[in-house]
């Protein structure tokens, strides 16, 4: 395994979004479990964890899946890029 350092800037920073990504979905799926059983507790005539989540909802859920969309797409150009930089690399017989 290479050390960070020697790493190109651009594989650590892809390691890093990977990284977030892996967070983000944790976050994303537990709150659709979430949300998955708050609504069945509001049908139970319990409110509370809809209420909670309700309040939640713009300050962490929509930043949560807004980065998770955008780091999706950042992680998916940067590997287009990647493959580019080395599809070119062979192409000019370095």
């Amino acid at each position: 395994m290479a050390e960070a350092s020697s790493l190109p800037w651009l594989e650590r920073l892809k390691g890093w979004i990977d990284g977030l990504l892996v967070l983000n979905v944790f976050v994303v799926i537990g709150g659709a479990l979430w949300f998955a059983v708050a609504v069945g507790l509001h049908g139970q005539k319990l409110e509370g964890p809809l209420i909670l989540f309700q309040k939640l909802w713009e300050p962490l859920f929509t930043p949560a899946i807004g980065l998770l969309m955008a780091a999706a797409v950042l992680s998916g150009v940067l590997g287009w890029w990647q493959r580019r930089g080395r599809r070119q690399d062979l192409d000019n017989g370095s």
